[in-house]
Protein backbone atom coordinates (compact mmCIF):
# COMPACT_ATOMS: atom_id res chain seq x y z
CA UNK A 1 0.00 0.00 0.00
CA UNK A 2 1.19 3.24 -1.23
CA UNK A 3 1.73 6.35 1.50
CA UNK A 4 1.74 8.53 -0.91
CA UNK A 5 -2.29 7.60 -1.33
CA UNK A 6 -3.61 6.88 2.03
CA UNK A 7 -7.19 7.10 1.05
CA UNK A 8 -6.40 3.97 -1.11
CA UNK A 9 -4.46 2.17 2.07
CA UNK A 10 -7.74 3.34 4.08
CA UNK A 11 -9.66 1.58 1.73
CA UNK A 12 -7.80 -1.59 1.46
CA UNK A 13 -8.05 -1.64 5.12
CA UNK A 14 -12.04 -0.87 5.08
CA UNK A 15 -12.37 -3.78 3.17
CA UNK A 16 -10.17 -5.94 4.77
CA UNK A 17 -12.21 -5.56 8.22
CA UNK A 18 -15.57 -5.34 5.81
CA UNK A 19 -14.87 -8.96 4.65
CA UNK A 20 -14.39 -10.26 8.31
CA UNK A 21 -17.34 -8.44 9.24
CA UNK A 22 -18.94 -10.11 6.20
CA UNK A 23 -17.61 -13.33 7.78
CA UNK A 24 -19.23 -12.69 11.61
CA UNK A 25 -22.53 -12.06 10.08
CA UNK A 26 -22.51 -15.34 7.88
CA UNK A 27 -21.10 -17.15 11.09
CA UNK A 28 -24.62 -15.92 12.99
CA UNK A 29 -26.71 -16.54 10.80
CA UNK A 30 -25.37 -20.55 10.06
CA UNK A 31 -24.63 -20.97 13.81
CA UNK A 32 -26.71 -18.64 15.72
CA UNK A 33 -29.77 -18.76 13.69
CA UNK A 34 -30.21 -15.12 13.02
CA UNK A 35 -31.72 -13.83 9.71
CA UNK A 36 -29.35 -11.61 7.91
CA UNK A 37 -31.15 -8.59 8.89
CA UNK A 38 -30.63 -9.79 12.55
CA UNK A 39 -26.89 -10.48 12.36
CA UNK A 40 -26.55 -6.98 10.24
CA UNK A 41 -28.18 -5.15 12.95
CA UNK A 42 -25.96 -6.84 15.95
CA UNK A 43 -22.95 -5.93 13.43
CA UNK A 44 -24.25 -2.31 12.40
CA UNK A 45 -25.48 -1.36 16.25
CA UNK A 46 -23.14 -3.34 18.62
CA UNK A 47 -20.11 -3.64 16.59
CA UNK A 48 -18.77 -7.52 15.59
CA UNK A 49 -16.67 -8.86 18.55
CA UNK A 50 -12.94 -9.17 17.51
CA UNK A 51 -13.54 -7.54 14.13
CA UNK A 52 -12.35 -4.00 13.75
CA UNK A 53 -15.50 -1.67 12.21
CA UNK A 54 -14.97 -1.35 8.83
CA UNK A 55 -16.46 2.04 8.27
CA UNK A 56 -19.68 4.15 7.27
CA UNK A 57 -18.25 3.74 3.73
CA UNK A 58 -17.90 -0.34 3.43
CA UNK A 59 -21.10 -0.99 5.18
CA UNK A 60 -22.95 -1.24 2.11
CA UNK A 61 -19.70 -3.74 0.89
CA UNK A 62 -20.88 -5.75 3.93
CA UNK A 63 -24.52 -5.94 3.52
CA UNK A 64 -23.86 -6.55 -0.43
CA UNK A 65 -21.33 -9.46 0.63
CA UNK A 66 -23.27 -11.12 2.97
CA UNK A 67 -26.93 -10.56 1.06
CA UNK A 68 -25.34 -12.06 -1.79
CA UNK A 69 -23.72 -15.14 -0.06
CA UNK A 70 -27.34 -16.29 1.66
CA UNK A 71 -28.97 -15.67 -2.00
CA UNK A 72 -26.41 -17.48 -4.07
CA UNK A 73 -25.43 -20.33 -1.40
CA UNK A 74 -26.27 -23.15 -3.64
CA UNK A 75 -24.62 -21.83 -6.55
CA UNK A 76 -21.35 -20.90 -4.85
CA UNK A 77 -21.47 -24.36 -2.88
CA UNK A 78 -21.67 -26.16 -6.45
CA UNK A 79 -18.93 -24.12 -7.51
CA UNK A 80 -16.86 -24.83 -4.19
CA UNK A 81 -17.63 -28.66 -4.49
CA UNK A 82 -16.55 -28.98 -8.08
CA UNK A 83 -13.28 -27.18 -7.34
CA UNK A 84 -12.75 -29.23 -3.39
CA UNK A 85 -11.87 -32.77 -4.90
CA UNK A 86 -12.83 -35.57 -2.94
CA UNK A 87 -14.56 -32.98 -0.63
CA UNK A 88 -17.78 -32.89 0.29
CA UNK A 89 -19.62 -29.37 0.81
CA UNK A 90 -21.42 -30.23 3.61
CA UNK A 91 -18.81 -31.90 5.65
CA UNK A 92 -16.25 -29.56 5.42
CA UNK A 93 -15.46 -26.83 8.46
CA UNK A 94 -18.02 -24.04 9.06
CA UNK A 95 -15.62 -21.13 8.57
CA UNK A 96 -13.65 -22.70 5.76
CA UNK A 97 -16.64 -22.76 4.18
CA UNK A 98 -18.38 -19.58 4.93
CA UNK A 99 -14.93 -17.82 3.94
CA UNK A 100 -14.94 -19.59 0.16
CA UNK A 101 -18.73 -18.38 -0.14
CA UNK A 102 -17.35 -14.77 0.86
CA UNK A 103 -14.70 -15.44 -1.66
CA UNK A 104 -17.09 -16.58 -4.46
CA UNK A 105 -19.39 -14.20 -4.60
CA UNK A 106 -17.06 -11.44 -3.84
CA UNK A 107 -15.62 -12.34 -7.23
CA UNK A 108 -18.52 -13.16 -9.12
CA UNK A 109 -20.43 -10.22 -7.83
CA UNK A 110 -17.85 -7.14 -6.96
CA UNK A 111 -15.89 -7.02 -10.34
CA UNK A 112 -13.94 -4.44 -9.36
CA UNK A 113 -12.17 -6.41 -6.39
CA UNK A 114 -9.09 -8.20 -8.09
CA UNK A 115 -9.81 -11.93 -7.63
CA UNK A 116 -6.18 -12.37 -6.24
CA UNK A 117 -6.60 -9.93 -3.81
CA UNK A 118 -9.82 -11.62 -3.13
CA UNK A 119 -8.33 -14.94 -2.54
CA UNK A 120 -5.31 -13.66 -0.17
CA UNK A 121 -7.73 -12.09 1.64
CA UNK A 122 -9.91 -15.34 2.19
CA UNK A 123 -6.96 -17.11 2.98
CA UNK A 124 -5.76 -14.14 5.60
CA UNK A 125 -9.72 -15.27 7.41
CA UNK A 126 -8.87 -18.74 7.39
CA UNK A 127 -5.75 -18.14 8.79
CA UNK A 128 -6.64 -15.79 11.09
CA UNK A 129 -10.28 -18.15 12.28
CA UNK A 130 -9.60 -22.03 11.87
CA UNK A 131 -5.53 -22.19 11.29
CA UNK A 132 -2.46 -22.47 8.69
CA UNK A 133 -4.22 -26.44 7.38
CA UNK A 134 -7.49 -24.55 6.90
CA UNK A 135 -5.83 -21.37 4.93
CA UNK A 136 -3.78 -24.11 2.40
CA UNK A 137 -7.36 -25.48 2.19
CA UNK A 138 -9.11 -22.83 1.45
CA UNK A 139 -6.47 -21.75 -1.06
CA UNK A 140 -6.45 -24.32 -3.29
CA UNK A 141 -10.21 -25.10 -3.87
CA UNK A 142 -10.11 -21.10 -4.67
CA UNK A 143 -7.80 -21.38 -7.34
CA UNK A 144 -9.51 -24.08 -8.54
CA UNK A 145 -12.63 -21.60 -8.03
CA UNK A 146 -10.77 -18.96 -9.89
CA UNK A 147 -9.87 -21.07 -12.66
CA UNK A 148 -12.96 -22.09 -14.00
CA UNK A 149 -14.41 -19.01 -13.52
CA UNK A 150 -11.64 -17.39 -15.61
CA UNK A 151 -12.15 -20.12 -18.37
CA UNK A 152 -15.87 -19.36 -18.07
CA UNK A 153 -14.63 -15.80 -18.99
CA UNK A 154 -16.81 -14.51 -15.56
CA UNK A 155 -13.87 -13.25 -14.04
CA UNK A 156 -10.38 -11.84 -15.71
CA UNK A 157 -6.50 -11.91 -14.48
Amino acid sequence: MSLENPDAESRWTGRHNARAAALQALYECEIGGLTPQQALGVLHHAGPPDVTDPGESEHAFVIALVKGAIANRVALDERIGDAAKNWRVERMAVLDRLVMQLAVEEMMSHRESPPRVVISEAIELARSYSGEEAAKFVNGVLDGVFRKLKDEGLVAE
